[in-house]
């Protein structure tokens, strides 16, 4: 599921308590979601959790995942 799918699946009545829960605003997550703005590891986090896990640091962050979050990465376990 990406981003925008993900947002888009959140119910009307649900929208402003997940960006408050991520600190901004739903727009912004949505904005984000389309490619137009960058995504902070602080907003990764919260929407892996508020998600649970649907939406994960991995996919916001295909490329620089392992720099940010070395503890996801399997190979060093």
């Amino acid at each position: 599921m990406t981003l925008i799918e993900y947002l888009n699946s959140v119910p009307m009545d649900r929208r402003a308590a997940l960006a408050a829960y991520c600190e901004t605003s739903f727009d912004y997550l949505r904005q984000i979601g389309y490619g137009n703005r960058s995504c902070s590891p602080r907003i990764a986090v919260c929407l892996e959790s508020a998600s649970q896990g649907l939406i994960t640091r991995k996919d916001l962050f295909p490329d620089d995942w392992a720099r940010l979050w070395p503890e996801l990465d399997e190979k060093n376990d």
